[in-house]
C-alpha cells in the first residue's frame, strides 16, 4: 500500500486557489512536472564584493544538478554577504557576526513565504 504525503511546496502549487502562484512559477520555466516535484532551496551567497564568495554562483549549478536528479525542482536566491577579510579593522567588522544571524532569517524567510 503506497501512501500519498504532501511536500511543503503543495501550499503554493496545489488547488484552484493556488492558480495565481502556479501562474507566477510558469512565468519563470515550471511546467505540470514540476508542480508534482517538492520544489528545493539552493541558496548561497555568491557577490562579486569579496573573492571569498564569487564561485558560490557557478558551484551552486551541480547543486541543482543533484536536486534534479533526486526528483525535485530547484529554485535559486542569494543572501547577503558580509566579508570579515574587507571589514578587518573597520566599523564594518561590527556587522560580521550579526550577519550571520540576518543570513539564516532571510533564507527562513524567503524559504516560508515561498
Amino acid at each position: 500500500m503506497s501512501r500519498q504525503t504532501s511536500k511543503r511546496s503543495d501550499a503554493i502549487t496545489k488547488g484552484p486557489a493556488k492558480a495565481p502562484a502556479r501562474a507566477m512559477l510558469r512565468a519563470v520555466g515550471f511546467g505540470d512536472k514540476n508542480f508534482a516535484q517538492p520544489i528545493v532551496a539552493v541558496v548561497n551567497t555568491w557577490s562579486t564584493i569579496t573573492p571569498c564568495n564569487l564561485h558560490l554562483g557557478a558551484l551552486a549549478e551541480p547543486v541543482r544538478e543533484g536536486v534534479r536528479a533526486g526528483g525535485a525542482t530547484p529554485v535559486d536566491f542569494n543572501t547577503i554577504v558580509v566579508s570579515d577579510g574587507i571589514t578587518m579593522g573597520g566599523e564594518g567588522m561590527r556587522a560580521s557576526l550579526i550577519s550571520r544571524e540576518v543570513i539564516a532569517d532571510s533564507i527562513e524567510l524567503a524559504v516560508r513565504g515561498h
